[in-house]
């Protein structure tokens, strides 16, 4: 394949993203219409195993929706509902701990929680959650929280967002999760989420959390009305600021599910498309590291396959998720750590145990070759990882 990409139509941008050269807006835009799927994959996969080698991530981790009351009314969104509703959900301070004792049984090293902006939750409810989730583990990580859930909770704590993302992080929050980046053109967040909050305010909301020495992830809703150009006017904002701040550790683009949506799509996402959108992101997303295939939305099949176009992590085991369920995604509820090893091994990678910041906590060997009829792998006796 890398012979065929000096000599074919992509060969300067062979040269260019061989020689570690970024690629421009033109260029990224370029690949999202090129039909040569598996051309664009390869120069991805240069980018991805120089940055990793050939390791493969995940997470232990559970997901928290802490409620889908909100004011808002996102036209793409299936979660949110009113209270007039009736079948809509929130939980208490200790229902919440109660869900995160039972998961830390379970080894996990890190909670992912994120809700609707609820109409009636007071500001205290946001910092007693992340104050009793640290007692349970000072050494839980607590990745909580997108951007326009911090404006809501500082509109209603009636303080900046610099002063509110003081006050959690001291609370226990170590990370913003990176939802609520939908496409930043203007025109298409007026058609898909008229009343969130503004592409600058989802940037800078970032931008103060980074500048205070702390991380986030970051995404992409791709799928429904954008065009390409404005996918890559995303990325190019996203590069941007990561240019400016280093704050992002991981990207994570996200396929729009229009099952149960209010904005039709007649072609949603295919699996052309979505591993074409991963490859281009990891080419020219230079300054962002991982590139995770979040399988909930993919499905455990097409994340694997994303493995071997570009994407280096595959989330999480994530035991509980209801956003992209009740959007109309058919992938399981979780996976488990021996799930997550065996797509990764499947996929010709070693898989890697991360934490919240996409640092090792585990590596796993090399699987053996397979053995003879009837004779034991070597090393059978012992399938422990190795620690990082």
């Amino acid at each position: 394949m890398i012979s065929i990409l000096q000599r074919g139509e992509l060969g300067d941008m062979f040269e260019a993203v061989s020689a570690g050269r970024r690629i421009t807006e033109a260029d990224a835009l370029r690949l999202l219409e090129c039909r040569d799927l598996n051309a664009v994959g390869a120069l991805a996969e240069v980018v991805r195993e120089r940055k990793v080698g050939r390791r493969a991530s995940f997470i232990i981790n559970r997901y928290i929706n802490y409620t889908n009351y909100c004011i808002l009314s996102c036209q793409f969104c299936s979660f949110s509902r009113k209270k007039r509703n009736g079948d809509g959900f929130e939980y208490s301070v200790e229902e919440i701990v109660g869900k995160a004792r039972e998961a830390l049984a379970l080894g996990i090293t890190e909670l992912h929680i994120v809700g609707g902006l609820h109409p009636t939750l007071p500001y205290g409810y946001y910092v007693d959650m992340l104050r009793a989730l640290k007692a349970l583990d000072p050494h839980l990580q607590l990745k909580c929280f997108t951007a326009i859930e911090i404006l809501h909770i500082a509109r209603l704590a009636r303080k900046p967002v610099p002063a509110v993302l003081a006050e959690l992080r001291e609370a226990g929050l170590d990370a913003l999760t990176g939802g609520g980046a939908e496409i930043f053109r203007k025109s298409v967040r007026e058609a898909i989420a008229r009343g969130k909050e503004t592409a600058e305010e989802y940037l800078d909301v970032h931008r103060t959390w980074h500048r205070m020495g702390c991380r986030s992830t970051t995404t992409m809703l791709y799928g429904h009305v954008e065009s390409l150009a404005d996918r890559v006017d995303h990325l190019r904002q996203l590069r941007d600021l990561q240019d400016e701040t280093g704050g992002f550790c991981g990207f994570v683009p996200l396929p729009y599910h229009p099952e149960n949506n209010a904005i039709p799509v007649s072609t949603p996402p295919s699996g052309a498309d979505t591993l074409r959108t991963m490859a281009v992101s990891r080419i020219y997303l230079d300054n962002i590291d991982h590139l995770t295939a979040y399988w909930i939305g993919l499905g455990v099949k097409l994340a694997q396959v994303a493995l071997s176009y570009g994407a280096d992590d595959l989330h999480g085991t994530i035991v509980e998720e209801h956003i992209f369920r009740m959007a109309g995604a058919k992938s399981p509820r979780e996976q488990t750590e021996a799930q997550l090893v065996r797509a990764i091994r499947e996929a010709g990678l070693v898989p890697v145990q991360r934490n919240t910041f996409y640092e090792p906590i585990r590596v796993w060997p090399d699987a053996p070759a397979p053995a003879a009829a009837g004779t034991p792998p070597p090393g059978a006796a012992r399938q422990n990882p190795v620690s990082a």
